[in-house]
């Protein structure tokens, strides 16, 4: 269990430090690119986007599920030969999706309402071929366990592409030109990440063999239903934009009105929702291999403890989120916004954080254990229930009902996947008691983080009553999670405090 949260604060450093650039770079591009070349960028690449789900979104996770169970085999020369069966093939996905970008241009001038789009996606097209190969390699590092080096070529990549398209972009550029360098930072990050990831493979030992065809089916059929999946997902943000604003304008909103209130929620507060999952997102992916591992060493007492223990960081995580949202969600809105509505919304969507945590780590451990058809039919269901409620809701509850849609998507899916692992697993994990602590828990400390910021309010400014409410916020829930035991904080402090004099007799030799 120690190495395995020594790897998720590993992948979580990294994950941090590259959305923190991705949010520079963003702020760079609306100054420099201006509006309507961020825009003919986004257009161009929310379709190259759907392009690369399709190529990528499912293969990692599988080899690297394969790559595992056969390190742990010591099959090295089979592991070669699965490698070398999903290179051809992802290259040739990858070449498929080009010809058809390229053969059907009037089709997607039909997607586009501006020409130029086309443009940039052409200039986006090689991206498709690099990040084929890339995408193999990194399943494979990731399934033999080397996180170092996949999180330092996902960083490098982000990185890069800042760096080229800082270099390309200038604000005396019309709109199109800088759109396009955008473009081609995004083709060269895609080129050198590919490079790196290729060479870390070998340096780590790494090898590949003949291909044997008889890999290519369980390949397909494995992958085949994260892919779908992941695609379905990349469709129903779509989907949401226009069905929300139609249903609030048949409720008599005008159409200004309901496209602001939609911006609002999902630009302004959903991606704060999503900020937990950024750590369960870590565990998720250093859980993969590891369950793999013990799949294929039959280990049944690993499983039981992984899934344990997994389900119940994830609800930690999820619920010590919930007193800062709920707590001072509103001057969260008006600190990053200066929009007060948004944290609104994120107070009245923090209960959505503990199905959505749970869903999120129930799904990647479905997917550890080879149960990925299973879990595509679950997320049918929760998508499907979602879709139900942003028709109906919207009458009664306004644009509260994308919150109340994505509470009930996760709900259902957090279900059935939860129901699916104890079926499949005989794993007697309990979620209830927990979940039902982490909820009780969050209601006074909640309270506590709101009567605070209030009262600082009146003596400092915003930014300092935001730490202060955090600090409330945090501190309040682990202490009362530590004294009914939800979090044995005392024994984490014990630990800590035995490694002090050997960390300062360390410093004296030297």
């Amino acid at each position: 269990m120690k190495s395995l949260f020594k790897t998720v604060a590993i992948i979580t450093v990294f994950s941090v430090l590259a959305r923190v650039l991705g949010f520079l770079f963003r702020i760079i591009l609306s100054r420099v690119v201006g509006a309507e070349g961020v825009g003919l960028y986004q257009v161009a690449s929310s379709v190259f986007m759907v392009l690369l789900t399709v190529l990528s979104s499912g293969l990692p996770i599988i080899i690297s599920r394969m790559s595992a169970s056969f390190s742990v085999k010591n099959q090295k020369k089979s592991e070669g030969s699965y490698l070398m069966v999903a290179l051809i093939y992802t290259l040739s996905l990858s070449i498929f999706l080009c010809l058809i970008v390229l053969l059907f241009r009037s089709l997607f001038g039909l997607v586009f309402t501006e020409e130029r789009c086309y443009e940039i996606l052409i200039v986006l097209l090689p991206s498709l071929i690099f990040s084929s190969v890339y995408c193999v390699f990194r399943g494979a590092l990731w399934g033999r366990g080397n996180y170092f080096a996949l999180c330092v070529s996902e960083f490098y990549e982000q990185l890069v592409r800042i760096v080229i398209g800082v270099l390309l972009i200038n604000s005396t550029f019309s709109a199109i030109d800088n759109a396009l360098s955008l473009g081609w930072s995004m083709t060269i990050a895609c080129f050198l990440s590919m490079v790196l990831v290729v060479l870390l493979f070998f340096y780590y030992g790494g090898s590949l063999s003949k291909a044997n065809k008889k890999y290519l089916k369980p390949l397909v059929k494995q992958s085949t239903p994260i892919t779908i999946m992941r695609v379905a997902g990349s469709f129903i943000q779509p989907l949401i934009a226009l069905i929300v604003p139609a249903r609030l304008m048949a409720i008599g909103y005008t159409s200004s009105q309901a496209l602001s209130l939609y911006g609002i929620a999902v630009g302004m507060t959903l991606p704060l929702i999503y900020v937990p999952t950024t750590i369960i997102g870590s565990l998720s992916t250093a859980l993969i291999p590891d369950i793999s591992k013990a799949v294929a060493q039959n280990d049944s007492s690993h499983i039981e403890k992984r899934i344990t223990s997994s389900i119940s960081f994830a609800i930690f995580v999820s619920s010590i989120f919930v007193p800062v949202f709920l707590g001072m969600g509103e001057q969260i809105g008006l600190f990053l916004y200066d929009n007060i509505m948004s944290g609104s919304l994120l107070q009245s969507a923090s209960w959505v954080l503990l199905p959505l945590g749970i869903t999120n780590i129930t799904s990647a451990l479905l997917n550890s254990l080879g149960y990925e058809n299973r879990s595509f039919i679950n997320f049918f269901f929760g998508a499907l229930g979602m879709f139900i409620a942003l028709w109906i809701l919207p009458s009664l509850l306004g644009i509260n009902s994308i919150i109340w849609a994505m509470g009930i998507n996760y709900l259902i899916t957090a279900t059935l996947n939860t129901l699916l692992l104890k079926k499949k697993t005989k794993v007697n994990f309990k979620i209830f008691t927990p979940l039902l602590k982490s909820i009780l828990l969050a209601i006074p400390c909640s309270a506590l983080t709101s009567f605070v910021v209030s009262l600082s309010g009146y003596v400092f400014p915003l930014f300092i009553t935001l730490v202060i409410g955090g600090i409330t916020a945090v501190s309040s829930y682990l202490a009362l999670a530590s004294v009914i035991g939800l979090v044995d904080v005392k024994a984490f402090i014990v630990k800590y405090k035995d490694k002090l004099p050997l960390k300062r007799k360390k410093f004296k030799k030297v």
